[in-house]
């Protein structure tokens, strides 16, 4: 019998040659065939090429795409600057956007983390955040992830070691984000953290082990924290969902979901889980249509007292790719609604409950 780690490299070529629905069926089956623990090694990377779709979404209708997009050159903005930070748990090269209204007051922070394959100057291309920083006022840290900390450049949301406070990821992300908070005039009570697939599970990681540190967390294509604490478990999660509820324990902090209910990549699921947690006595649902075309489904949860706890963007046959982004970064879908503009607006609405 083929070995999981063959039957996942003949995945991995499959999603190379442009393949998405083989690759996931090939994966399918290494699962079928290996239903028992696997071991984790360096070499088995969970993210691999599974996360990434290849190619911009330009064209109408769920699994149409364009040619595949390279990675956005490097920026040559003044105010967006290269920086690096090493603690005990390693070190990460980071990229920082500068606002103009810098040093006039404190001003919010929020924390980008790409997706696999991609980099900072890629990410702030295809999402947009630089330019909305200008125009609001905030600053914007894009960690880059370290190629031989992860290959594809995935963050490391499925291993049990990158899932806790005080180590790992986490550990070095937090301490990041405090080492610009003490560089520049950050309001301490508006940092926020959002990202995509891998960035976003590592985000909702972020929100459960740093709730003292980020207001708020924004999920885009993402799982739930400690869905997977290794690769058959992670495999399975992207591939249906999370398999225990209880995984989704999030609800410390205010969250923000988008994710495509056309998405091959994660199962659209997982965004519902992470939701889940945070879910107050109502309810509000409400449909409409992005100026890019896509229909979506909005659905805001409210606590007792009537304040937002979470919203849910469903948007309909969007694919795994950043809703309503430029075509100038990789894994955009300019047709859906701009999630950066509402990721900022929930973020701006949602300043430390218990100011510092």
């Amino acid at each position: 019998m083929p070995t999981l780690h063959k039957l996942l490299q003949g995945a991995l070529s499959l999603t190379q040659r442009g393949d998405l629905q083989a690759a996931t069926t090939a994966i399918q089956a290494a699962l079928a065939r290996h239903a028992g623990p696997a071991p984790l090694n360096g070499d088995q990377v969970i993210d691999v090429q599974a996360f990434v779709t290849p190619g911009r979404f330009t064209l109408p209708g769920a699994g149409h795409r364009g040619p595949i997009a390279p990675p956005a050159p490097e920026s040559t903005d003044p105010r967006f600057t290269a920086g690096r930070y090493a603690n005990n748990s390693g070190h990460r090269d980071y990229k920082l956007f500068v606002p103009p209204q810098a040093g006039t007051r404190p001003l919010p922070l929020v924390v980008m983390l790409h997706g696999c394959t991609q980099n900072p100057d890629d990410f702030a291309a295809g999402t947009a955040m630089n330019e909305l920083a200008q125009q609001e006022g905030f600053y914007v840290l894009y960690p880059a992830q370290s190629r031989k900390s992860n290959p594809q450049g995935c963050w490391n949301w499925f291993k049990h070691t990158h899932q806790a406070r005080g180590r790992g990821e986490p550990a070095l992300l937090a301490e990041m984000t405090r080492q610009v908070m003490g560089q520049h005039t950050v309001d301490p009570n508006r940092v926020y953290v959002a990202g995509l697939s891998a960035g976003g599970a590592m985000a909702a990681i972020l929100g459960e082990t740093y709730p003292d540190l980020f207001a708020a967390i924004g999920v885009h294509s993402g799982l739930p924290a400690k869905v997977a604490s290794d690769l058959p478990s992670a495999l399975a999660a992207m591939r249906s969902g999370p398999a225990d509820a209880r995984a989704s324990a999030l609800g410390r902090v205010p969250a923000i979901v988008f994710h495509g209910d056309a998405d091959t990549t994660v199962h659209p699921s997982n965004g519902e889980h992470i939701v889940r947690a945070s879910a107050g006595a109502t309810q509000e649902v409400s449909q409409a249509r992005a100026p890019g075309g896509r229909d979506y489904t909005r659905s805001v949860r409210r606590g007792e007292n009537g304040a937002v706890l979470a919203e849910h963007w469903l948007v309909h046959g969007a694919p795994h790719a950043w809703s309503g982004g430029s075509g100038r970064g990789s894994y955009t879908d300019p047709q859906g609604p701009d999630a950066s503009a509402e990721m900022l607006r929930f973020f701006l609405e949602h300043p430390r409950a218990t100011p510092l």
